[in-house]
């Protein structure tokens, strides 16, 4: 049975309960057809007894029988018995023995060579001593008709009803895992194809397989935007990872195959070392970035006093105190991932600082309107041209690629823009070419409720 499929299990075992109640079904009825049989030839042998008494009475010593008094009727013998049990009137029946005792109203089975009959007697007493029997007989019938006509009906439609029911289950069962045959065959697809971006479709209703297609198309989802993070994240790290390598293995070259003065050596170790400080930030913000699109960074969101985080930042950075100012609305309290939101501000602050003109400026605002939070970081720097703005969300993007050195590898925006998606916000930027930017962080108040994963 291990090589047999579910289905076939199913019916099989289904056409075997069916087989177990129609047999349990006919043997009640073949035992209540029996008692019915027993108790219909009780009753009738009890009936033409008890309707003879009345037309039996003693004249001038003489028997005397009334008109409707019937010898033979609807199988059913009457007899009439002196007091000493000598046969008055009627006909024993052919095999019957005329020894029988009597017993005053008691219907009772008598076997007489190898047949059974029903045998009641009654005394009807005729004055203080003389009296006479009254024996009605009826042969036990061996198999009534009803009973025969049963198993006959028996025979023929339980074959009949056992097929339909094993046609009928297998039919039921193969539809029933239909579903299930879809979601195989698409995932077999899906694996030999390699795409992921394929789904399973989701059958009507809401048993067990449409729950299974949506955990499939969840599982689906998940592993394509794995996937897709890699391929991301292998693209992104062999791109910006090329030049610094470069660098260091050329430095690397250059201090093997030439002898060089211990400030030549002490100048291309620190660019060895620059070059590794980029390489790891590189790194570390590829991997946030990669657990952003994810979502398997944990988010600890919690209730805090964001104006009193944002003024903390701020007052804890190096930069000149009149060149970064810091507005704050009191008392705005939001649910949010404190590490990420301080990443996200920090950001901005740089990004103003170093795209900022020369002794330029950075103003930090947060209020609340009647719909949102919004934290806004302005600088009076160089400034976006319109057609570019969309743009600096995108990873590696840089305005001024001159400022590389300084701006990093242009993954700053985008990270900002995918903490604030972590949150249920966005992003806005209004840029005016070389007179500067605002970039506005908006947080629903409905959208601040705690989240377990961003």
């Amino acid at each position: 049975m291990r090589n047999v499929t579910i289905k076939v299990r199913i019916t099989v075992w289904y056409l075997l309960l069916m087989t177990m109640m129609a047999g349990l079904l006919l043997a009640f009825l073949l035992l209540i057809s029996g008692t019915v049989t027993t108790q219909t030839a009780m009753e009738q042998l009890s009936q033409a007894v008890r309707a003879n008494l009345h037309q039996v009475e003693m004249v001038d010593g003489s028997l005397q029988l009334g008109e409707d008094f019937s010898f033979y009727e609807d199988g059913v013998y009457s007899l009439i018995y002196s007091q000493s049990e000598a046969l008055l009137a009627g006909q024993v029946p052919v095999n019957f023995s005329t020894e029988e005792p009597f017993e005053n109203g008691l219907t009772r089975v008598v076997e007489v060579a190898g047949d059974l009959y029903y045998v009641l007697d009654f005394w009807i007493p005729m004055g203080w001593e003389n009296g006479v029997w009254i024996r009605g007989i009826l042969e036990v019938p061996r198999s009534s008709a009803a009973l025969t006509n049963l198993l006959r009906a028996a025979m023929i439609t339980l074959p009949i009803f056992i097929l339909l029911a094993a046609v009928g289950g297998y039919l039921i069962a193969r539809r029933a895992f239909r579903p299930l045959e879809q979601i195989t065959s698409t995932a077999a697809a899906i694996s030999e194809a390699s795409d992921l971006s394929a789904r399973v479709e989701i059958p009507p209703g809401k048993n067990e397989f449409v729950r299974l297609a949506q955990t499939f198309n969840q599982m689906f989802e998940r592993l394509e935007r794995s996937f897709e993070a890699e391929t991301q994240f292998t693209a992104d790290a062999s791109h910006e990872l090329r030049t610094p390598v470069s660098v260091i293995k050329s430095a690397c070259e250059y201090a093997e195959k030439y002898e060089e003065t211990p400030e030549e050596h002490l100048e291309t170790i620190s660019m060895i070392h620059r070059q590794a400080d980029k390489m790891s930030r590189l790194i570390g913000q590829l991997l946030s970035i990669t657990r952003l699109d994810q979502g398997t960074d944990m988010a600890c969101q919690e209730k805090v006093d964001l104006s009193a985080l944002v003024e903390e930042l701020c007052a804890e950075q190096t930069y000149p105190k009149d060149r970064l100012l810091c507005r704050c609305e009191p008392g705005i309290l939001a649910r949010v991932d404190t590490a990420l939101i301080t990443r996200l501000t920090q950001n901005l602050i740089d990004n103003g600082f170093k795209y900022g003109k020369p002794d330029g400026h950075v103003w930090v605002e947060l209020r609340r309107t009647a719909e949102e939070i919004q934290l806004s970081v302005k600088d009076d720097g160089i400034g976006i041209d319109r057609e570019q703005q969309e743009k600096v969300w995108q990873r590696f993007y840089q305005v001024d690629p001159s400022r590389s050195e300084r701006g990093g590898a242009g993954l700053g925006l985008s990270m900002v823009r995918k903490i604030a998606q972590a949150h249920g916000g966005t992003m806005t930027l209004e840029s005016i070419s070389g007179l500067g930017s605002t970039f506005t962080l908006h947080l629903p108040l409905e959208g601040m409720e705690l989240k377990e994963k961003i």
